[in-house]
């Protein structure tokens, strides 16, 4: 088990603390695991195994416990035969009826430290503020960075070099499962195309009533085909008339958002970086995970600059950036970074292979006067850095400590 220090470090500081610990984040992006690692820790702190009260909601046998008042009471019952303060696990609790009602409760009628993952941001952020305004704290998780693939990958093929990690990086993603199928290209894709229809049915159909599946598919298909790429509603709808359906925006920017709310895609809005306002049209998507793509869409090896932004703008999530697409005059800059007062700016590329590329990517800082950093990143194997921007080769970036 990988530890994801990148996540513990995050949630160490709130362990015992009464904040309710939410984590969120696609189906089967490593949440579980996270739970696992939370209770690892505390064993070493010497909380003892029968303080630790687990329920997993995707469990058939749990049926009986889908509902507030079944779920308090099961909890009273068990945390009675515990001596001290007990530690309560709740794996998919959107599977359970009102369950921020019995959150809430318990919190008030246990000495307890509460654990929750959820797999629909809207869900548990609408109803956690209701209940528990101010008394929870949220970590998104994320399938494996590079950095974390890197670890499992080479722990499984020891003769593979950094290079040969990324590559199959490119195409399989980063679903942590997939170490369990040692990186095989079929079984991963067979796993792959199941979690992605896993994720539709249950997540997206089931949890907002979709009637026309086939429209819903459609429209999961485009976005998938052009992740990366700015569109708009209107460009969706106009496409899909083409294909004989008739639909309106307001209804291909719903189904969007439910897409979004299982955290399926990313959405990314524009930024005029002169007039330093967001703007309202033409965001870009990308997917939680560009192995999923490959798996029922293909062309990833095809799509490789768009694949490559899409490894890039999640990396840059996991390392707690907010993240725009720039626009600066007649250019556009991929992606503007901000945390906590630091800027970049990064521009992505597969080769500076031309004079003409390179041109064109050095040239998307042009008139930006900030001092804050600004990288181009390629495959490139040397840099070709100029004008105070810094040039690196994407693995480099993505495994690299600091960027500042």
């Amino acid at each position: 088990m990988i530890k994801r220090e990148i996540y513990m470090a995050k949630i160490r500081p709130f362990i015992d603390k009464e904040l309710v610990k939410v984590m969120t984040g696609i189906r089967r992006g490593g949440k579980s695991v996270m739970l696992d690692l939370i209770k690892e820790e505390l064993s070493v702190r010497g909380v003892k195994p029968e303080q630790m009260i687990s329920y997993n909601f995707e469990k058939l046998g749990l049926e009986h416990l889908k509902t507030a008042l079944a779920l308090h009471a099961d909890v009273l019952e068990k945390a009675a035969a515990v001596n001290g303060k007990v530690y309560l696990f709740f794996d998919e609790i959107q599977e359970v009826k009102d369950w921020e009602k019995c959150i809430n409760s318990l919190r008030i009628d246990l000495d307890c430290d509460i654990y929750i993952t959820g797999s629909n941001a809207k869900l548990l952020s609408t109803e956690l503020t209701t209940y528990l305004g101010g008394r929870y704290v949220e970590f998104v998780i994320y399938p494996f960075s590079f950095g974390e693939y890197l670890q499992v990958y080479t722990r499984q093929n020891p003769e593979a070099n950094t290079a040969q990690a990324f590559q199959s990086y490119l195409t399989g993603g980063g679903m942590p499962y997939l170490y369990n199928l040692n990186f095989e290209q079929e079984p991963c894709r067979q796993y792959l195309t199941d979690l992605f229809s896993s994720v539709v049915l249950k997540d997206i159909v089931k949890r907002h009533n979709v009637r026309d599946v086939d429209l819903l598919e459609r429209i999961i298909a485009y976005v998938v085909a052009n992740i990366g790429n700015t569109f708009s509603a209107s460009s969706i709808a106009k496409f899909l008339k083409n294909e004989k359906r008739t639909v309106s925006n307001e209804t291909v920017l719903n189904y969007i958002s439910y897409c979004v709310d299982a955290f399926l895609f990313y959405q990314v809005k524009r930024e005029d970086l002169q007039g330093k306002q967001i703007l309202s049209t033409n965001e870009k998507y990308y997917m939680a995970d560009h192995g999923i793509r490959q798996a029922v869409y293909g062309g990833n090896m095809r799509d490789i600059n768009l694949i490559l932004e899409n490894i890039v703008y999640m990396e840059l999530l996991r390392r707690g950036y907010s993240v725009t697409v720039g626009r600066n005059s007649e250019k556009e800059v991929d992606f503007v970074c901000e945390k906590q007062g630091d800027r970049l700016y990064i521009q992505v590329a597969y080769l500076l292979a031309s004079e003409e590329t390179a041109d064109r990517e050095f040239g998307a800082f042009k008139n930006i006067p900030d001092n804050y950093p600004k990288y181009v990143l390629s495959m490139d194997e040397f840099s070709m850095g100029r004008n105070g921007i810094k040039h690196m080769n994407i693995r480099d970036f993505l495994l690299s400590d600091n960027w500042n």
